[in-house]
């Protein structure tokens, strides 16, 4: 998964800097680790300041990797779970591991299949 916009130094001379902190950015999803929500290919469009809360579908980053799970309560803490049973839920050590919350879902092709999470 890439995002659509570059990173740039902020040495004041670039004036728009890539993209802001906040701003929305779109990704596709590769395999199917969080089918049948959402499936291989599916575009998703992650907000990086969007509200947490359980059940959020999120983009965290753990250990250096992307990940693309659901948002779990798990007792005093939060983790991290796919969709699909097998695979195992990932403890998180604290919520500045979420780097956005995913509030659409587009199937190229499929515009009447368009699903909005917020």
């Amino acid at each position: 998964m890439s995002r659509g916009c570059q990173t740039v130094p902020d040495d004041g001379t670039n004036d728009d800097g890539g993209c802001s902190a906040g701003e929305s950015f779109a990704l596709r999803v590769l395999g199917d680790e969080m089918a049948p929500e959402f499936n291989d290919g599916d575009i998703i469009i992650v907000e990086p300041d969007g509200a947490l809360r359980d059940g959020s579908f999120v983009l965290a980053q753990l250990d250096g990797e992307w990940i693309f799970r659901q948002l779990h309560s798990a007792g005093e803490g939060w983790s991290l779970r796919a969709l699909q049973a097998q695979l195992p839920e990932l403890p998180l050590p604290d919520l500045a591991a979420v780097r956005g919350v995913i509030i659409q879902k587009a199937v190229p092709g499929r515009r009447r299949l368009s699903k909005f999470y917020v």
